[in-house]
């Protein structure tokens, strides 16, 4: 396992033994400890250098603890403490823990590790290992994982009646369907503004609605349930062949429920309305979704724990699961990758708690999901500590999701913004990502794609460009003349170079413009479940 790349069978295991990793040719820096101060285990003084990435990686053992959580953190002249990462160390095993560092000042730092309220002599840190990377050397290697996790080498096998047949002839290649959608929030404003509606499907093939399909929209006085905004909405998207994903079933912040909710008292009859809420909204979008958000914000918010007891999500979401069996149930949270001080949401923390409703009995088979809102700051965002929280939060095997993604305004927002998208695309983890955007006319302020008359903003020719380079281009392919004849029926066998293709449902069409009726379609899906080469073979009858 290579500590500076990403954990591709996103296991996250505590060892006996702190594995010893050979010097593959790559450069990297081993670090020594040098002192043991109070709660920090000290590792010796290094250089960092401004616009450099830094990747930590080490190795965590608690003595006497059963468990705590170990930060890794920066600090250098006349700069504040800079977090990195963390690991929920264990006693008597070894846990990885990696993360790292975007410098925007080249001076001296100390690096260290320290828990809260754990004496350093308590833990036990090996193989620290530091590598540096330009961020061209970041985003090339982005590239190289995007051509391994998202692409197949497609070849393909055509046999021919005969062989003036296979001369001339050519395949052409048109993507229907990508595997992976980059989408955009929808708000009610598409129902009032045609050019908002035509802005959004000419580009958009994902969405999720910001308020429409909420407790406090669809409920606002008790018994009177109004489904009108979301339903509109959902009109739009089927009509336009847009996927959406619910947002949500149940919002676990008391802040955020139907006013006449928070005046329950009575846990019997909060179960009551619950129940009812469930039901009511599950059922009435059944076979229309590409997964749910069952609980938002689980980790940071409890008020349907303190009200009707500590396994309240987890029957909530067995009841989703019973409802609509075939999506993913998505535990959707804040601050999971954004930022690496974060102390509720962690990645360990959202992990934990999704482990905890899958092992509530009945619960294992449940198609899990795990959508972090990514929320960033307008600052350099931390790519390090992002990948490791991907890392973790793909630990169970479920989809993440990245699902509300913006950054407030800033004058490098959009060079920002795409350091985030391109990482998050780049991780074997995520197979969907949804921003928290639109036009002028939407009412998203953060991250604006177009103004007031639609034309695109510096984010929005952002966007563009990514959802072009994100979908297959059509392509035009030649059959080669090394061909060979079937033995058992004697058709000539031709053959296609091999061409990458990112996955998704394409259609091909064979054609010969030497031959009048020689036009023949065939459908076809590229995945990764096929293998990185992925022949198809195709007859021609004509």
């Amino acid at each position: 396992m290579d500590p500076f790349s990403y954990v591709q069978t996103l296991k996250q295991e505590c060892l006996m033994e702190p594995p010893h990793f050979n010097n593959t040719g790559e450069e990297f820096q081993e670090l020594k400890i040098s002192e043991n101060r109070g709660n920090q285990v000290v590792v010796e003084r290094v250089d960092l250098q401004k616009g450099n990435i830094y990747s930590i990686s080490a190795w965590i053992k608690l003595r006497n603890e059963n468990e705590r959580l170990v930060r890794v953190t920066l600090r250098g002249k006349n700069v504040r403490y800079i977090d990195g990462g963390h690991v929920m160390a264990k006693k008597g095993c070894w846990s990885l823990l990696k993360g790292g560092f975007i410098i925007n000042v080249s001076v001296p730092f100390d690096i260290f590790f320290k828990s809260d309220g754990l004496a350093a002599a308590e833990m036990s840190v090996q193989n620290v290992r530091l590598k540096r990377f330009s961020k061209t050397q970041w985003r090339l290697q982005q590239d190289q994982v995007v051509e391994k996790i998202r692409k197949n080498k497609v070849r393909f096998q055509v046999s021919f009646q005969n062989k003036s047949a296979v001369q001339g002839s050519v395949i052409s290649i048109k993507q229907n369907k990508p595997s992976f959608n980059l989408g955009c929030a929808m708000n009610y404003r598409i129902l009032e503004s045609d050019s908002y509606r035509e802005w959004f499907v000419s580009r958009f093939k994902l969405t999720s609605f910001t308020n429409e399909m909420k407790w406090y929209t669809n409920e606002v006085v008790r018994g009177q349930e109004n489904y009108t905004l979301a339903d509109a909405m959902m009109q739009i998207a089927e009509e336009n062949g847009i996927l959406v994903k619910g947002h949500t079933v149940l919002w676990d912040d008391k802040f955020w429920q139907p006013n006449w909710v928070k005046m329950i008292t009575d846990p019997e009859d909060l179960k009551n309305v619950t129940l009812n809420r469930i039901n009511s909204v599950m059922k009435r979008y059944k076979g229309r979704l590409v997964g749910w958000d069952v609980m938002n914000e689980n980790v940071h918010f409890r008020y349907f724990e303190d009200m009707l007891g500590i396994n309240a999500s987890a029957i909530v979401f067995s009841l989703a699961s019973k409802l609509d069996p075939d999506i993913p149930l998505f535990l959707n949270e804040f601050n999971t990758v954004e930022y690496a001080n974060e102390r509720i949401g962690t990645p360990i923390n959202v992990k934990n708690r999704m482990e905890e409703i899958v092992s509530y009995p009945g619960n294992m088979n449940i198609k899990g999901g795990i959508g972090a809102q990514a929320h960033f700051v307008p600052d350099q965002p931390n790519l390090v500590y992002m990948r490791s929280a991907l890392d973790m939060l793909g630990s169970l095997g479920f989809p993440v999701w990245l699902t509300e993604v913006d950054m407030p305004q800033c004058p490098d927002q959009v060079k920002y913004m795409e350091e985030i998208l391109r990482e998050a695309y780049s991780h074997p983890a995520v197979t969907g990502i949804i921003i928290y955007a639109g036009p002028e006319t939407s009412g998203f302020n953060k991250l604006t794609l177009a103004d007031k008359d639609f034309n695109n903003t510096e984010a929005g020719d952002l966007i563009d460009k990514l959802l072009q380079e994100w979908q297959q281009e059509p392509a035009e392919i030649p059959i080669q003349n090394h061909e060979h004849t079937d033995e058992e029926d004697g058709r000539i066998i031709g053959f296609s170079p091999e061409i990458s293709l990112l996955h998704g449902h394409y259609t091909v069409t064979v054609t010969n413009p030497r031959i009048k009726n020689l036009s023949t379609n065939f459908s076809f899906e590229v995945t990764k479940e096929k293998g990185h080469l992925q022949l198809v073979q195709l007859k021609i009858d004509a």
